[in-house]
């Protein structure tokens, strides 16, 4: 028995040691995404790999991952506390955060930075076909699903409802997440759901890949007003056969996702994975499609907030910053 104990203290040390070893030889850096019914988390898995097998940092690996997250706000705070390397976040939820506004009310996240935009989100109100709702007012006594409360979506939410003239006290809000918000449409437990994400979104698709569903514009008057308070916000066109059924174009809104850090991320690691993806972006768009949304030239766009000093070193270097 005493011998058995002792090869089996043995064994475990050895695998510590090596352990211990191992993990000396690489920098581990996070990447906070979102649910895994948007387009954040699959995108946010493709770039970590991506930096895994391109980034080392005086000599020691970059060991990258992608981790589920409750999207910008969440994200946006978590970069606040450090609590991971970086983040995706919508741009208007970070210029809020840095500033200390709205979902943020007084806590400004002044130690937040920026590494580089990423792609135009869409945003997409989804309800089952002949639903009789074709319009935004029309979910006047309808349950919706908005997100976590505080989240980009909800707060967005608040603001198409004041502009539409309606209050929150109008729908039935629920605040489910992409994926259960899809579940509870399937089984009819919910009327309408407002996603904001890459496009084509893998929760829209598969619900419309087993059930007739429409996209409601967000345009008009209505949409006008909101945008001259929300200028991180563009008005675009939703392609026709972006899921199966949607036969014509739909006019919505989108912003620009930036994938953020904060300021005690080492300079050398914010340079060499700013790099890592603007110089791989072919092989990027070959394994998600939103790559082929992310380019150099609007690499700064939609960014309010300081960039990491990392970041704009290779910027820099690229002439987009004197």
């Amino acid at each position: 028995m005493r011998k058995f104990t002792l090869i089996t203290l043995l064994t475990f040390m050895s695998v510590l040691i090596f352990s211990t070893s191992f993990a000396a030889d690489r920098i581990f850096f996070g990447i906070a995404t979102g649910g895994t019914g948007g387009t954040y988390y699959p995108l946010g898995g493709m770039l970590a790999q991506m930096i895994s097998n391109k980034v080392t940092i005086d000599g020691k690996d970059l060991s990258a991952t992608a981790e589920t997250g409750n999207a910008s706000v969440a994200n946006a705070s978590l970069l606040g506390r450090e609590g991971i390397e970086s983040a995706f976040v919508a741009a208007d939820i970070l210029d809020a955060a840095y500033k200390g506004e709205k979902q943020f009310d007084g806590k400004a996240v002044k130690n937040i930075r920026a590494l580089g935009a990423l792609y135009p989100e869409t945003v997409q109100l989804i309800v089952r076909k002949n639903e009789g709702i074709t319009t935004f007012t029309d979910l006047k006594g309808k349950s919706v699903s908005s997100g976590s409360p505080g989240s980009g979506q909800w707060q967005l939410l608040g603001d198409l409802l004041t502009v539409n003239g309606m209050t929150r006290k109008d729908i039935k809000e629920d605040y489910s997440s992409f994926a259960q918000s899809v579940e509870k449409i399937k089984d009819g437990n919910l009327d309408a759901t407002l996603i904001t994400a890459g496009t084509p979104t893998a929760s829209v698709m598969e619900l419309a890949n087993h059930h007739g569903i429409s996209v409601i514009p967000l345009s008009g008057e209505a949409v006008e007003k909101l945008l001259k308070d929300q200028p991180y916000y563009v008005s675009v066109t939703l392609p026709a056969n972006t899921y199966k059924g949607q036969e014509a174009d739909v006019q919505t809104l989108a912003v620009r996702a930036i994938w953020a850090t904060h300021a005690g991320l080492d300079d050398k690691i914010a340079y060499e994975v700013t790099k890592a993806l603007y110089e791989n972006l072919d092989t990027l768009s070959k394994v998600h499609v939103k790559g082929k949304e992310i380019s150099l030239d609007k690499a700064l766009d939609s960014v309010s907030v300081p960039v990491h000093p990392g970041a704009e070193k290779y910027y820099k270097e690229k002439g987009l910053i004197k």
